[in-house]
């Protein structure tokens, strides 16, 4: 039987934009959480191997204030979390203004954790940390401790900016609940990522322990 004379069958796909079952949007965003995970992944096994090697690794956080700042933090963060399911929620169910205001608190949630990481970095600059300075102990805690968390609140800042782009397509009904559902995996992730930066950096260095 030659080719010409096979049945035709009718394709599944017929050339949209789901070619995974995927939206495109939703596929774009989680191959580029891959990549960023690998980025983020990069950075914390250099910061343990650095701080596994080095003997004189300073221990800079007190109880009080630091760790209770970074508790408060990580409860904004996680807080922005469930915030952001219920933007998702109130976006599929069809409620526009409840989503927005949602949204709005996720990014509220982003503001209140970049002030109090702010407030986290002055009070250790005020103590003489620089980036390869520190009063404690090695040099290179500075460069690993503002490279590692800058690039955290960085992110959280740009999710800040782009939570308020999809809030105001969204409220236009320029954007739909998909791209709320797509905003809110780059939010999770930015949370994730903090439950690793929090102990690694912030409880094992407690100072007295």
């Amino acid at each position: 039987m030659s080719e010409q004379d096979l049945p035709i069958q009718d394709s599944v796909w017929s050339g949209g934009d789901l070619p995974y079952a995927v939206p495109s949007k939703k596929l774009g965003m989680w191959l580029f959480l891959i990549s960023d995970s690998i980025t983020f992944g990069a950075m914390l096994v250099a910061y343990v191997f650095l701080r596994v090697g080095s003997p004189s690794w300073p221990r800079p956080f007190q109880f009080v204030p630091s760790i209770v700042n970074a508790t408060v933090m990580t409860f904004v963060l996680l807080s922005s979390s469930v915030t952001m399911v219920a933007a998702v929620e109130a976006a599929k169910n069809g409620r526009t203004a409840a989503a927005v205001r949602w949204l709005g608190a996720t990014m509220l949630g982003g503001i209140i954790f970049d002030i109090l990481h702010i407030r986290e970095w002055l009070g250790l600059i005020h103590e003489g940390v620089r980036l390869f300075s520190n009063p404690w102990g090695t040099p290179i805690f500075g460069a690993t401790f503002f490279g590692l968390t800058g690039l955290h609140m960085t992110h959280v800042t740009v999710g800040v900016v782009y939570l308020a782009f999809v809030a105001v397509g969204f409220r236009r009904g320029k954007f739909t609940a998909d791209d709320v559902e797509v905003s809110g995996l780059y939010w999770h992730f930015v949370d994730l990522v903090w439950m690793f930066i929090f102990p690694l950096v912030y409880l094992i260095s407690t100072r007295g322990h």
